[in-house]
């Protein structure tokens, strides 16, 4: 039977019938799209973007958000958005999750027939899982589940587990009918292994290697400048952390808070209280270009979290060269080397941080030496190798689906 290669030099390994189609049309649901959401959005909207240029063609179905169009094409990429009573970019709550499942169930139904896709790629079981679930139901069209860390149960126990409690049944058929599952890390496999007995595939998240431009590190005597990213919410330990700094105020550095969350105005009472208003300043939500400028002028990612997937942020400060004074805990230690491009600290030890960090202010040959290990590890994490494992996914998913 004559055999061609329907992916290219990017998968060469890969060899279909000719019955196979070459390319692929891709349908992604995902209920966060940039510049709605945080890390799972961009890592979504990263991987559909790699595949298009690769000569895929790719829809997206997202939520709708006030000021965005509802159709445009991004980068070669066609999204479509559709209502789902969401009223903020940084944040989703549970009610608008279950609107958003409610909403879109027969959007994705309709874009599915619209589209004819021949896979569909869906992130996060919880919520976009159910509307890919149904319409697939319908269409037959094999699909591929993502999963980064609170779609899991135990990924986020503060947040998610007395939901899961309730929505884990529900969420079964979910996982047992995806052609193939992928997790972002390998603790968020481990948890899915553990909840729903399925072993995903851990494709790491990437983000562009190309190096960021960054100032200079400041020498002795300049204020050390933090960093922090992401949604101020309880996994972040946000309001730990600033507890932290308040026992080396009289140090010379700053920290700017990148994002917005439920817990934002409760962090901003804590730094008042604690007298750092000239050192804690808060930023808001900023675009991901002006995050990775901000990135180019710090000099170390401060990240308590309690819990993290493989973080995009972690990612992003490799490639603009950060040192790290982070929690010791899955998803972060997949980035950060404990003692070579930073620091790890129990998440709950407020002196722990106060120490690593005064550790960076006192000894700069030692940040120099962190921010130089980063980039060098940033190649390890790049869009490319990601976007290859994807595309190895899907196609082998496709193949099955023609073969069987």
């Amino acid at each position: 039977m004559a055999r061609r290669n329907v992916l290219g030099s990017a998968a060469s390994d890969i060899t279909e019938d000719v019955s196979l189609p070459a390319p692929l049309r891709i349908l992604v649901i995902c209920y966060e799209w940039p510049p709605v959401g945080g890390g799972g959005g961009r890592v979504a909207a990263d991987i559909a973007r790699g595949l298009g240029r690769r000569g895929h063609e790719v829809l997206a179905v997202t939520s709708a958000l006030k000021g965005l169009s509802a159709n445009e094409t991004v980068d070669g990429i066609s999204v479509h958005r559709w209502y789902a009573g969401r009223h903020r970019a940084d944040r989703c709550t549970v009610p608008e999750m279950g609107a958003y499942v409610l909403t879109h169930l027969f959007p994705s139904l309709l874009e599915s027939l619209r589209f004819c896709p021949h896979v569909v790629h869906v992130h996060f079981a919880v919520p976009s899982g159910v509307p890919a679930w149904f319409a697939t139901r319908f269409t037959r069209t094999p699909y591929v589940l993502t999963v980064h860390l609170g779609d899991v149960p135990g990924g986020v126990p503060e947040q998610t587990d007395h939901l899961y409690k309730i929505v884990k049944p529900f969420t079964v058929p979910i996982w047992r009918s995806a052609a193939a599952v992928t997790a972002v890390a390998p603790h968020v496999a481990m948890l899915a292994e553990r909840a729903y007995g399925i072993k995903p595939r851990v494709i790491l998240n990437g983000s562009d290697v190309t190096i960021s431009s960054r100032e200079e590190s400041r020498g002795m005597g300049e204020p050390l400048r933090l960093i922090w990213c992401g949604r101020i919410q309880q996994q972040k330990n946000l309001g730990n952390a600033i507890a932290a700094l308040s026992s080396i105020a009289g140090l010379p550095w700053t920290l700017d808070v990148l994002g917005d969350g439920p817990l934002r105005a409760a962090a901003e009472e804590c730094c008042r209280s604690a007298k750092l208003t000239g050192q804690i300043f808060f930023r808001g939500w900023l675009t991901p270009d002006k995050v990775a400028s901000e990135f180019g002028k710090a000099d170390v990612l401060f990240l308590p979290s309690v819990t993290e997937g493989l973080s995009l942020v972690t990612v992003e400060a490799l490639r603009a060269g950060l040192a790290f004074v982070a929690s010791r805990i899955p998803g972060i230690a997949d980035v950060v080397i404990d003692g070579q491009n930073g620091i790890l600290c129990e998440p709950r030890s407020l002196a722990g941080f106060a120490a690593a960090i005064a550790t960076l202010i006192e000894n700069r040959a030692m940040l120099r030496l962190m921010q130089a290990a980063s980039l060098q590890r940033a190649s390890l994490f790049g869009t490319a190798r990601m976007v290859d494992a994807y595309e190895e996914v899907l196609a082998s998913v496709v193949r099955n689906s023609v073969s069987g």
